[in-house]
């Protein structure tokens, strides 16, 4: 998947904002590029989790052919998915999984199904 630097610093600002809690939004590809990025509202006002609040209108671009995948941000633990990512992926599993911490600045990509975690390579 290729994350083109603008949206990349999209998330790295929206990430720096919600500080001290996790940031969390929706990315939007067509044939694996980020076209878009659209911030959401972390429900559970958390350092340690999210919950992904987003305007419902974000929820149709699938039907506009492009895939969703999530975003979130840790504010000092390595982009891997935590247990509780793990735990509670509900609508997210088997999809694009991407994890910023803002502690290194890195950024990586996982898929997340049956409770096996997958590393996604990232571009860009």
């Amino acid at each position: 998947m290729v994350i083109p630097e603008p949206i990349r610093a999209e998330l790295e600002e929206h990430s720096r904002r919600e500080v001290p809690n996790e940031a969390c939004g929706l990315l939007a590809f067509r044939d694996g590029v980020a076209e878009r990025y659209m911030a959401a509202r972390n429900g559970a006002a958390s350092p340690y989790r999210f919950e992904l609040e987003t305007e419902p209108e974000n929820w149709f671009l699938e039907d506009e052919g492009y895939e969703l995948a999530v975003f979130h941000s840790h504010i000092s633990s390595p982009p891997r998915p935590s247990r509780t990512d793990v735990e509670n992926i509900g609508l997210w599993e088997g999809r694009p999984y991407l994890i910023l911490s803002l502690g290194t600045g890195e950024l990586a990509a996982w898929r997340i199904t049956g409770g096996e975690i997958s590393p996604l390579t990232i571009e860009g």
